[in-house]
């Protein structure tokens, strides 16, 4: 309909007729200009509501805004399986994706801070010598006339033009340029010389030349000849002129340039590329603006020196091969009375340089076909890794090479990221990087009175930059994210902080009239910054206008304008609105989300916290970024909480200290921990396993199925049907990823991949197979008058139901379903699937394994994007596995869960510079009597509820 490409100005989002994935054809009233909360079950249809029909349809009508040529590279967008939708403003969609896995984009280039910091630098920043120390001073050429008149009166002195400084050569092109240019001498290395044809320096030391301009005694009759001699020696040296005074043989520099005028040392004009980590002018040359450099690990190339070459003490080569490079090896350890058999620790110091890193003496290599020996030089085992990894064009090779090394902080620019002349530009005694390394809450404080520090030059210029870098810091304090550095690499930033960040943009951007729907922000954030993330979304409905908000968060459902409760339940038991209205409205009525806000269901808290196994680890002098030097005591069997504010430092301590140990200890991982002194215990677990939101696959052919090893068993199932017998068929005919059995036009997708030239890959149903994965002949196979696809496309509660007679199948199927994913279908495609979703699965799988008794299990925010109801199935799949006899270690901000915890170790008190210490260690009791930190005060509350 024409009219539904108007912006409608009702007071209402009407949506008829949603039937988008399991909605039951719905009709549904959104006031505008407010704040609504969409809330329910997990797979109930939140999230098909607000991203896959309200959201996919603005996003139609924006293309359909584009020229005829310009849809035809993107292709036309489907509707949305809706009757009609009226009301809706342009939407934009803010959800938890991370922002970029650049590692050049970061917090600040992200917000656009950092372009104004760049600017701010370029305009009104100081210049220092990186020589002296000294300021950097910057002539007009009318003031170095007036300069050398007033300094030199009276005295003799000679203009010199720089034209080499510190460069290697022999310049007898540059010496007959000069000659050519009515130019006698020059002053080369110190010395005043004529100039004669021919004339040349030694080409392989560095020299220093300048053109002697002018010999002149200063007085009042040589103004106009000094007026004269300066333009010529600014003309020759670039802007830059030396006096030499002829009495004293002092030396000083002016330039129109700044300029040491010690040193002599001079910067080029500054622009705001200078101070751009992405541009060739600002950039490290070391590092290339990446702020760290791959250096090969010797550790990683040689684990063991108590074993020998020929058994493999150098890992890239392996054991002994009767090849090219073990013959060289073998040439230069007989040189040195040395066979492939001896242990490599037991070779001299000098053998071991020259395997690892070359040498230029030649080497005989003996011809194994009767030919003349070969004399060798041998590049050395790092050098060949090193050039592998930059220069070969092969991507396996390359990856093959990164694989020996290890990423390291760039020892040039000490990962500022800037060349040097950049970081010697400052504003009140601070550069760029300095500024960059603060976390908001420090640069905050730091442009607090910054008017008052700096010139009125500089205030002149900076006023307006200062404005926009508060404006747009203020915001992104306001969701916080107080803890956050604007260098902070994008990459390293949470899905609920890039979402954060997203909003704290959309909020400096002042957009009014505008539909934002937002996908859980309360994700990763401490109760505590609640109030304030709730604040920022009402200022952003308060510049004029709507924002939905997808989300199980009490806080936000209570002080939202208006909700809607989706459910009743999950998948197919979902899809329908069973209340909306005023939270007032929704808490009187019925619905399981009513239940859990007025207490008359709830997570309770046990009576009785276990007392573990009696085991412990101790991890001793954590110091990796903002932690000061923690020690702290994990003991085993039991659920362990660990909390604080975003920030405090909990992923420091548990995900990049404490996992990667365990993971080195137990899998020779290659990541390496951030600093700590010592760990004792590891003999009391055996082994560690890491649960956290990452996706399960990158593309559509990695599901739920495949994922958790169910399809495997239930291809064998198939193979062993009797049409299948007859037909010859084994367990690999019925898996989509290898030829025989799958549709070859999608190669077993089911989708078909288009590429857009300006927007991400887009998938489409393979019209050949109609997404079935499987070719005719495959899916003529039956089990229960049901083929291989029709089982992908079950739910796992069907599919509990269906495969109930075989148990290795059930039990795989029956976890997934306890962790509260029965609405899910078993080949549904990993890139739908959110990350707790995905998290979910990793726990389920994990589950359906026949488990020791002795694992650590570690958890990053499980709560994450689940309902009450779904957290209080979490609850007992985590008892569950504790009481096994596992550990069990949650990084969580959620206090249902926190309150379930045998024991928490509470991290803070505050994010960044203020955290990274423990406050308080003992049971949810224990942490709330000793009342230190935020997580007591919210935790009191919660067990007040619980008793009561």
């Amino acid at each position: 309909m024409a009219e539904d490409n108007l912006l409608d100005q009702s007071e209402f989002i009407e949506i008829h007729g949603a039937r988008v994935h399991n909605l039951k054809n719905i009709d549904v009233s959104i006031p505008r200009n407010q704040l609504v909360v969409i809330t329910g079950l997990s797979g109930s249809g939140k999230s098909s509501l607000a991203f896959d029909t309200i959201y996919a349809e603005g996003q139609r009508r924006y293309i359909e805004t584009f020229s005829a040529y310009a849809r035809q590279f993107l292709g036309n967008m489907e509707r949305p399986d809706v009757d009609q939708i009226t009301g809706l403003s342009p939407v934009i969609a803010i959800e938890q994706k991370t922002i970029s896995k650049n590692p050049r984009s970061t917090v600040g280039t992200i917000t656009e801070i950092y372009d104004f910091l760049r600017l701010l630098f370029a305009r009104a920043g100081d210049a220092f010598s990186h020589v002296t120390g000294e300021k950097m001073i910057q002539y007009s050429e009318d003031q170095i006339i007036d300069l050398i008149t007033e300094t030199y009166q009276g005295k003799k002195i000679v203009l010199l033009s720089p034209v080499v400084r510190g460069r290697k050569g022999h310049y007898r092109e540059l010496f007959e340029q000069i000659l050519k240019m009515g130019f006698i001498r020059a002053r080369v290395d110190g010395e005043i010389i004529d100039l004669t044809d021919r004339y040349k320096l030694d080409r392989y030391k560095t020299h220093n030349v300048e053109i002697v301009i002018d010999r002149m005694k200063v007085d009042a009759g040589a103004t106009e000849r000094v007026k004269q001699s300066v333009k010529t020696a600014l003309k020759h040296g670039k802007g830059v002129l030396m006096v030499l005074d002829s009495d004293t043989e002092e030396i000083k520099h002016f330039s129109k340039n700044l300029m040491c005028p010690t040193s002599g040392i001079s910067y080029d004009e500054p622009a705001p590329n200078m101070f751009s980590f992405n541009s060739p002018y600002g950039a490290c040359k070391a590092c290339n603006g990446i702020g760290t450099i791959n250096k090969i690990d010797l550790n990683k190339i040689v684990p063991d020196d108590s074993l020998s070459i020929y058994r493999g003490a150098l890992t890239p080569l392996g054991d002994y091969k009767n090849n090219w490079i073990f013959k060289q090896l073998e040439a230069i350890v007989k040189k040195y009375d040395c066979t492939l058999k001896t242990a490599f620790k037991e070779f001299p110091e000098e053998l071991k340089r020259i395997i690892l890193e070359g040498s230029d003496q030649s080497f005989e290599v003996q011809s194994s076909v009767g030919l003349n020996d070969y004399s060798i030089k041998f590049e050395g085992l790092l050098n060949f890794i090193e050039r592998q990894a930059e220069e070969n064009p092969s991507k396996a090779l390359q990856r093959w090479a990164t694989g020996f090394m290890a990423t390291e902080t760039c020892p040039t620019c000490k990962g500022a990221r800037l060349n040097k002349d950049s970081l010697y530009f400052k504003i009140d005694d601070k550069n760029i990087a300095e500024l960059a390394s603060m976390d908001l809450v420090e640069l905050d404080q730091w442009l607090d009175g910054i008017e008052a520090r700096i010139s009125n030059k500089q205030l002149l210029i900076a006023g307006e930059l200062l404005k926009e870098i508060r404006a747009r810091l203020g915001f992104l304090l306001d969701v916080g994210l107080n803890y956050l550095t604007l260098n902070r690499s994008a990459k390293t930033l949470s899905g609920g902080e890039a979402q954060r960040i997203r909003l704290a943009t959309q909020i400096g951007s002042q957009l009014v009239g505008v539909l934002y729907i937002l996908d859980e922000p309360s994700i990763g954030l401490h109760q505590r910054d609640n109030e304030r993330l709730i604040q920022s979304l009402k200022q952003l409905r308060d510049l004029g206008n709507s924002v939905i908000v997808v989300e199980h968060d009490k806080d936000m459902i209570i002080t939202a304008d208006y909700v809607l409760d989706i459910g009743p339940g999950a998948g197919t038991h979902g899809g329908r609105v069973i209340a909306e209205g005023k939270p007032q409205d929704i808490i009187s009525g019925e619905s399981t989300t009513a239940n859990y806000l007025t207490g008359v269901k709830e997570i309770s808290a046990p009576t009785e916290r276990r007392k573990g196994n009696g085991q412990e680890l101790k991890l001793t002098g954590c110091t990796g970024h903002n932690l000061k030097n923690v020690s702290i005591n994990f003991p085993l069997g039991k659920l362990i909480g660990v909390t604080g504010v975003s920030g405090s430092g909990k992923s420091s301590l548990i995900n990049q200290t404490l996992y990667p140990i365990l993971s080195q200890y137990f899998y020779r991982s290659s990541k390496i921990p951030l600093p700590y002194k010592k760990i004792d215990g590891l003999k009391h677990i055996d082994k560690v396993i890491e649960i956290d939101q990452s996706p399960i696959g990158r593309t559509p052919r990695s599901n739920p199925a495949t994922y958790t090893g169910v399809l495997t068993e239930i291809r064998a199932l198939y193979a062993q049907t009797p049409e299948a017998k007859i037909r010859g068929y084994k367990p690999g005919r019925f898996s989509f990823n290898t030829k025989g059995g799958r549709c070859e036009d999608c190669q077993g997708a089911g989708l078909r991949t288009i590429e857009m030239n300006f927007m991400p890959d887009v998938y489409v149903p393979c019209e050949t197979c109609n997404g079935r994965r499987y070719n005719r002949e495959t899916l003529e196979v039956r089990y229960k008058s049901k083929s291989i696809a029709d089982v992908l496309g079950m739910t796992i509660e069907q599919a509990v139901d269906f495969f109930e007679a075989h148990p290795k199948i059930y039990r795989k199927l029956i976890t997934l379903k306890d962790v509260g994913l029965g609405y899910i279908t078993l080949g549904q495609q990993s890139t739908t699937l959110s990350g707790g979703e995905a998290q979910r699965i990793k726990l389920a799988a994990e589950l359906s394994k026949r488990d020791t008794g002795n694992t650590f299990y570690i958890l990053d925010e499980p709560t994450t994007g689940l309902h009450f109801e779904d957290i209080n199935l979490l609850a007992g799949v985590l008892n569950r596995l504790v009481d096994s006899g596992n550990t069990v270690l949650v990084i969580e901000h959620n206090m249902d869960i926190i309150k379930i915890a045998d024991h928490i170790i509470d991290v803070g008190l505050e994010g960044g510079a203020g955290g990274g210490q423990i406050l308080a260690t003992g049971t949810p009791e224990e942490i709330v009597a000793i009342n230190k930190g935020y997580t007591a005060k919210f935790l009191k509350q919660e067990l007040a509820v619980a008793a009561i």
